[in-house]
């Protein structure tokens, strides 16, 4: 090249572009096989999409009361005037006779409650320009401690033993399933709502969780480790495993059924199967009896695992709308299903008058004793489904409904559901509601109002607050900042004689 090299190369860089370059040039620079290899763009649409459920809808229609304070709320009920049915006739010029009230104290302890998240230096610097992550681990933060306040509301328990299972009684049979020829010992566990949703999965606050009887675990005693190093234990909502019952088979076919007595205030029962000392978990069933077929799976959950004592009651718990209900003392409405045939048990019966005969039963229990009505029906998809077929099927075909689209009249929808059910004692019209969290074989009466004058009652039932929802941006100690969100209360129920549950439901 000569002294003007710049215009020299210029000059090269022109005639090489107008000649016909060769295949192999041309192609040098071709869209990459693999969205990580190459010179391209990266096509990332933000923030991150939020596919998780949060429905809490007794938080949400639950009134939230500030004013608490000391450790625990106090109050005084008068339940009954003229209890002894004194009668009021009385003589010419004397007095009548003197009526004796009823009363009662009640006390509901304060909890603490809340979880904590946290973003290292490095997460928020990899995410400028796509997500502001601080901002995202408080709000979701947040709506995880909702979820598990509602988990709380519905069956939150620090004051209901669930005791001992009782030991299961076990039928071997050689055909209907896939066991081999044995010697099988079978172990059984009562569950509480808390014990019941982590084993289950719970489907509020993720997605895609149900049981796998080769991973999930059913919670004993938790030792939690806490943010700050401390580890928390108390117990994860289970009765104390039962003693071991047993039976048989041979043959390839072998099958078991095994039965244990209802337990008051288990809303399921967790299964393990297997020799005499290693069984493991296989199942999970909504009454209490259960048809075992398979054998359990390698890396399922031995029953060595869980402590041999009562984990049903937490202290870190308030007693949760369900616990309340099952609590001896609170006069609730509690009835459980009659065992049936083993692993089978007893659906809810049609009452032949477009109704179903359990929850007539339990209106009239409600009028008889207290004169009231609930408001609305907690219940599962199972029992939805349930009622609302037996409804229709039984003399209700004038609800069905059909819509027929102008534009296409060869086609038609159709279907209907249960939205509400006429209580015809009282003509009060009662909601029902699929919960979020409601076990399968449960169902749960709640009342929102009572018919009682001058009762000095707001609310029937209320969150109290010493605090409620706090964020806290702890100081930093790491190259991480680290959350808090937490509330203070407790759930107090002025009336639960005005609650019911129906559980041991079997599926039709």
């Amino acid at each position: 090249m000569g002294a003007n090299q710049t215009e020299e190369t210029l000059e090269l860089m022109k005639s090489v572009q107008m000649k016909v370059l060769p295949d192999e040039i041309l192609k040098a620079f071709i869209q990459p096989n693999s969205p990580t290899s190459g010179l391209q763009a990266y096509d990332l649409e933000g923030p991150s999409k939020k596919l998780y459920p949060i429905m809490t809808p007794l938080r949400n229609s639950i009134p939230r009361v500030g004013g608490g304070f000391a450790t625990q709320a106090n109050w005084k009920v008068v339940s009954g005037i003229n209890v002894g049915n004194q009668r009021a006739g009385v003589s010419e010029g004397r007095r009548g006779g003197v009526i004796q009230h009823q009363t009662a104290d009640y006390f509901a302890a304060y909890r603490g409650y809340g979880l904590e998240n946290n973003v290292t230096f490095e997460a928020n610097y990899a995410s400028k320009n796509f997500e502001d992550v601080k901002a995202l681990a408080t709000s979701q933060t947040l709506e995880a401690t909702m979820v598990e306040e509602e988990r709380l509301i519905l069956g939150g328990n620090t004051s209901v033993a669930l005791g001992t299972t009782p030991t299961p009684t076990v039928i071997a049979s050689n055909g209907g399933g896939n066991l081999p020829a044995g010697n099988y010992s079978v172990i059984c566990v009562a569950l509480g709502v808390q014990a019941w949703l982590d084993a289950s999965g719970p489907n509020n606050g993720a997605i895609g969780q149900a049981f796998d009887p080769a991973f999930s675990r059913v919670p004993g005693q938790i030792s939690r480790n806490n943010a700050d190093g401390t580890v928390e234990t108390f117990g994860g909502g289970s009765a104390q495993k039962s003693a071991p019952g047993s039976g048989t088979t041979s043959g390839t076919t072998g099958s078991l059924t095994a039965t244990v007595s209802a337990v008051r205030g288990a809303v399921g029962y967790a299964w393990y199967l297997g020799a005499a000392g290693a069984e493991k978990l296989v199942a999970l069933s909504t009454i209490n009896s259960v048809v075992l077929k398979d054998a359990p799976q390698a890396t399922a959950q031995p029953a060595s695992e869980l402590q041999a004592s009562d984990n049903s009651t937490s202290q870190l718990d308030f007693d949760g709308l369900l616990v309340q209900a099952f609590k001896p003392g609170s006069n609730s409405y509690v009835k459980v299903m009659p065992t049936g045939n083993a692993g089978q048990g007893t659906p809810l019966t049609s009452d032949g008058a477009g109704g179903i005969s359990e929850f007539e039963e339990a209106f009239a229990w409600f009028y008889s004793r207290y004169r009231l009505s609930p408001s609305t029906i907690y219940v599962s998809t199972q029992e939805l489904l349930s009622v609302t077929k037996k409804i229709i099927a039984n003399g209700g075909a004038p609800l069905l409904r059909l819509s027929i689209d102008a534009s296409n009249p060869a086609t038609i929808s159709a279907g209907t559901v249960v939205g509400d059910y006429l209580n015809k004692i009282t003509g009060d019209r009662v909601n029902i509601r699929v919960h979020p969290n409601m076990p399968a074989g449960t169902v749960f009466f709640f009342t929102e109002r009572l018919p009682y004058p001058l009762a000095n009652i707001g609310n029937i039932v209320q969150m109290k607050m010493r605090q409620d929802y706090y964020q806290i941006e702890w100081p930093l100690r790491t190259r991480r900042y680290e959350y808090g969100v937490y509330a203070d209360g407790v759930l107090q129920h002025y009336a639960p004689f005005s609650m019911g549950v129906i559980t041991n439901i079997a599926k039709d």
